[in-house]
């Protein structure tokens, strides 16, 4: 593909599928390269309770092929591969190279990073094979699916205990297991977390098994002082452990926060004009997928413009 594209976006969930979405119906020429399938995160969510439009809620593979289907109708076109890396800018080139792994090279006048993050895991057996039905990386997410029932974080960290306390506004049972004998959450958090009697604690302590069925029943954990091992019998798994954003191929190219997170401003550009970021891969306080879906819209429309300057053809702004 030797063509110039008005808009390449760099990942295929719900931030991404929304930029493709307006670039689209803007008129502009836009490529949108998913190294694997549309729909992001969601597709391994199976039920999202608060997306606006639908009461009841609905399945994220669902959510996934609707926004998929809907961008595809306005034109948006895929290439499925990997991005290696996106060079350009810093007053060099006018236009963005976008380099594939199936080896091609992509002419941009702007780029739209979408790439999301990825939950650390635990890598235990059941955790695969149960996430969505019971296993959970996002307490805001999910919580409200536990009213009255038994979870159990894992992670000490400021996130895990923060997500502890938020869910017991939900669950009747919230056990906190971490590995060391004492929590790396700030202390307050500890105070009040230590203070709530909907919350346990299992500490020396690693989990070594998710069991279940078709949903999510027990947890198996591994004392890591006298490997003694107990089932703590829960509805659901929360893997609090910490979060990477997926920020590598333009590293080099704009500035991040020292989490790996893109520094946008309120219309999602970057440090380098013409690279745009939306969704869970910039610095933000909120990860939903409403918000990724926000991100997505006003990236697109920031590009539409940032394109037609370049051009000479943009129409001022009010």
């Amino acid at each position: 593909m030797k063509d110039l594209f008005d808009i390449v976006i760099l990942g295929g969930g719900p931030a991404g599928l929304t930029a493709g979405l307006y670039a689209c119906r803007a008129g502009m020429k836009t490529l949108l390269i998913e190294k694997m399938a549309c729909g992001g995160q969601i597709l391994i969510t199976d039920r999202i309770e608060n997306f606006p439009g639908f009461p009841e809620g609905i399945r994220g593979p669902d959510l996934g092929e609707w926004m998929f289907r809907q961008a595809e109708h306005f034109g948006l076109k895929v290439e499925y591969s990997e991005v290696k890396e996106v060079m350009g800018g810093l007053g060099g080139e006018k236009d963005f190279s976008v380099k594939l792994a199936n080896g091609k090279e992509l002419k941009a006048v702007s780029v739209i990073v979408a790439t999301g993050a990825r939950w650390s895991s635990l890598g235990i057996p059941g955790e695969k094979e149960l996430s969505g039905r019971g296993v959970s990386y996002c307490a805001t997410c999910d919580g409200p699916l536990f009213k009255g029932k038994e979870v159990v974080v894992v992670g000490g960290g400021d996130t895990a205990l923060e997500d502890a306390i938020f869910l017991t506004k939900f669950a009747g049972k919230v056990t906190v297991v971490h590995r060391r004998e004492r929590l790396r959450a700030a202390n307050i958090l500890q105070e009040r977390a230590r203070g709530n009697k909907k919350i346990e604690f299992c500490l020396n302590s690693v989990a070594v098994e998710i069991t279940g069925k078709d949903k999510c029943e027990a947890v198996i954990t591994k004392d890591v002082v006298t490997g003694s091992v107990k089932e703590i019998r829960c509805d659901g798994i929360f893997v609090l452990i910490g979060i990477t954003p997926n920020s590598d191929t333009v590293k080099n190219i704009v500035r991040l926060d020292d989490k790996g997170y893109i520094i946008c401003d309120e219309e999602m550009g970057s440090s380098q004009a013409g690279i745009f970021a939306c969704g869970d891969v910039r610095k933000k306080t909120f990860r939903q997928v409403v918000t990724a879906a926000g991100d997505g819209a006003t990236a697109a429309f920031s590009a539409e413009h940032y394109v037609e300057r370049q051009k000479g053809i943009e129409y001022p702004r009010l």
